[in-house]
């Protein structure tokens, strides 16, 4: 069954690598999202299996841990799991603390460990 992933404020070269990471591991339909706005209806419309939101979004440079308590905080969205994207353990921990679950960095598409992480949700 194909698995359906939202894709949030991540810059043309990281999405293309994102998505060819992601669907070269799972069967997975991947939707993209630019903005707080944006994200936030189309978490309301759909389901996803798995929601990936970059540290910082591409469009407008706003925090995606505030974007994940946003999400978290809006009741009209039914739960889906939230990964933060960035290199940093520090911002994955702060993730993790608003609601998030551990998420992947973009230099961690080669390591085995990220597809393990997200089979979960993903396999």
């Amino acid at each position: 069954m194909v698995k359906r992933v939202l894709s949030v404020g991540q810059c043309v070269p990281d999405t293309s690598s994102l998505m060819r990471f992601l669907t070269s591991h799972f069967d997975v339909e991947i939707d993209q999202s630019d903005v707080e706005t944006d994200t936030l209806e189309k978490l309301k419309a759909s389901e996803y299996d798995l929601v990936l939101i970059n540290r910082k979004l591409d469009a407008d440079y706003s925090d995606g841990i505030e974007l994940i308590q946003k999400i978290r905080a809006t009741s009209e969205i039914k739960p889906s799991p939230l990964m933060l994207v960035s290199n940093y353990p520090e911002y994955q921990e702060q993730a993790v603390e608003v609601g998030a679950v551990y998420g992947i960095g973009k230099d961690q598409y080669r390591d085995p460990q990220t597809a393990a992480r997200l089979k979960p949700y993903l396999g």
